[in-house]
């Protein structure tokens, strides 16, 4: 069965039967969780006040009040926290009503062990509950970086760095392809700096004529061109004390690059058609999705401006590299557009959220706002539906995975037809998969499969019962 690698995730439990309390503890404490067993909604509402738990697994039945009553309030304070509901036959239409409303699963009692903790395991992979858990938390010295939603390693590190070097006038140039967030980056990177509180300013040296572009960076007097009527400051004047952010700079055109460099060398601005410069003291962040080796091979690019800009590189990652925050930014996302549209969306469906973590993402982060805008705009449900996402991304409805994926799926299906057949016999399934115990061993560990659930006499919940 699936147990988790990392450090053990807490779950919340709640229920009045105190059996199947100690029941439940028992098995998902043998699983590598850390559990909390509480008896009743007030319990369980005192319990996430001191800590927020990773998920919570709730009966619906409960003495002081009603399990939904329960669910809506964490729905209304922690929206992207997982609620996995326990239910009885009779109160089966009320679990369906709340997973239609934001619940992530509803198992009847009693409950299949294998079938919970597939479910638990999916709850932890697909959702946001690491970032839940740190605001609730009260993180406060995150607030430099609050537009950059991340739990990521990858995007750890690059946040890390950026915040170091933050603190330095160094410039710095931000790698990373279209959609990654580069002026996300360098917004926060000016928050966490001296120069917070002077103006932040950005440009995009690729959407601006060459004609322009000069007098939109330096400025112009009166009279310097056809149609320059009055005197007009340039972007490096209007961020004097601040920081100006030159987005593309790898498509500036080279004359341009020449006068830029003698900006960052002098530390002054001639406006166009001036005779004299004007001294500035601006702090240079410069992003570009252009390989600028090449292009300075090329000729494209000067060197001597490439130095000058790259005091300090940082390379944020694809989406694709980043997967654990492809449910996060979806939920955040689906709040804010939702709030936008003035619409009532409760969250993901499950297979839909397996839909997004599986896509390809070329676009990478643009391109997953772009998706839930649209699934937002054309939702006439509370819940997303996987349907509806394939549809935003243009992709076939039936379910298309990668060679490597498809491979480890077939393996560890065959594994577990195997076990069930030979009731979790594991000489008699390496015999029947013509393999020796050793290695047929090492293929349940990978594929994190223990046989003893597969035996007919649940030797595991035996030993809980007898303890």
């Amino acid at each position: 069965m699936d147990k988790p690698v990392s450090s053990p995730r807490h779950l919340l439990l709640v229920d009045d039967d105190p059996d199947l309390l100690r029941l439940l503890s028992l098995r998902l404490t043998a699983n590598g969780y850390r559990v909390t067993a509480v008896g009743s909604a007030e319990a369980a509402q005192a319990q996430m006040a001191i800590e927020l738990p990773a998920l919570v697994i709730s009966d619906i039945r409960l003495p002081d009040k009603d399990g939904l009553a329960l669910f809506d309030e964490i729905r209304a304070q922690y929206p992207a926290l997982p609620v996995i509901l326990l239910t009885a036959h009779g109160t089966i239409p009320d679990a369906v009503d709340a997973t239609t409303r934001g619940a992530f699963a509803y198992l009847t009692k009693p409950y299949d062990a294998k079938i919970l903790l597939a479910k638990i395991a999916q709850a932890l992979s697909l959702t946001a509950c690491d970032e839940v858990a740190g605001d609730a938390a009260g993180v406060g010295d995150d607030a430099w970086r609050e537009e950059l939603i991340s739990r990521s390693p990858r995007m750890a590190e690059v946040l890390s760095e950026a915040r170091l070097v933050a603190v330095s006038d160094a410039s710095i140039l931000i790698r990373g392809e279209s959609g990654t967030g580069k002026e996300l980056l360098a917004r926060a990177i000016h928050r966490a700096s001296r120069r917070a509180k002077a103006p932040f300013i950005a440009v995009n040296c690729a959407a601006i004529p060459e004609q322009l572009l000069e007098s939109e960076l330096f400025g112009h007097v009166k009279g310097a061109f056809t149609g320059a009527v009055e005197h007009r400051k340039g972007l490096f004047q209007a961020a004097n004390g601040g920081t100006l952010f030159l987005d593309e700079i790898g498509d500036m055109p080279l004359p341009l690059q020449v006068k830029l460099l003698r900006v960052l060398q002098e530390r002054t601005v001639r406006q166009v058609g001036a005779n004299d410069a004007v001294p500035v003291d601006v702090r240079i962040l410069s992003a570009t999705h252009r390989d600028l080796d090449v292009a300075m091979a090329d000729g494209s690019f000067r060197e001597d401006l490439y130095y000058r800009l790259n005091v300090v590189t940082l390379v944020l990652p694809v989406l694709a590299e980043r997967r654990e925050d492809i449910a996060l930014l979806a939920n955040h996302f689906l709040q804010l557009i939702a709030a936008k549209y003035q619409k009532k969306l409760n969250g993901f469906a499950p297979d839909a959220l397996e839909v997004l973590m599986m896509a390809s993402w070329p676009g990478n982060v643009r391109q997953l706002y772009n998706v839930v805008e649209q699934v937002c705009a054309l939702s006439t449900a509370p819940l997303i539906s996987a349907a509806l996402v394939q549809r935003a991304l243009r992709v076939p409805a039936l379910e298309v995975l990668r060679y490597a994926d498809a491979k480890q799926r077939f393996e560890r299906d065959y594994l577990i037809q195997l076990l069930k057949l030979t009731d979790g016999n594991v000489t008699d399934a390496a015999r029947l998969a013509d393999r020796n115990r050793t290695e047929f061993y090492r293929l349940l560990q990978k594929n994190g499969l223990d046989p003893s659930v597969f035996r007919g006499d649940d030797e595991g919940v035996a030993a809980e019962r007898q303890e």
